[in-house]
């Protein structure tokens, strides 16, 4: 496994599956860039809207990952509370000297009736 992908596979089960944010923090450039609409850059402020959004309670399931030097892209299940089939989600995380720099991500709402491999 490179070490990006590691890097980005540790905040991402930190945050999503034991919601360990300070941990996920960690992974986290203090000048954290993201490109998500709604979330604030910079690692603390990032780490707390994390906290305190709806994925917070959220059931993630990572279904792949696919690494390129510095750059990993995480394609993932998302369901919150009450709202099946969910929405499928891909981040694509950029590292640069072991910790995550920058973040884009997109999402759709998963078809009813649809199966996420």
């Amino acid at each position: 496994m490179t070490t990006a992908k590691k890097i980005v596979l540790d905040c991402f089960e930190n945050m999503f599956v034991h919601k360990d944010f300070v941990a996920a923090g960690a992974n986290v450039h203090p000048d954290f860039v993201t490109h998500s609409p709604g979330f604030p850059s910079g690692r603390d402020a990032f780490v707390e809207a994390m906290r305190n959004s709806p994925m917070a309670d959220a059931d993630v399931a990572v279904k792949r990952v696919i690494a390129d030097d510095e750059h990993v892209v995480v394609h993932l299940h998302v369901v919150r509370p009450g709202e099946e089939p969910g929405a499928a989600v891909v981040d694509i995380v950029r590292v640069a000297d072991e910790l995550i720099v920058e973040h884009w991500d997109v999402k759709q709402p998963v078809p009813s009736g649809a199966e996420m491999f």
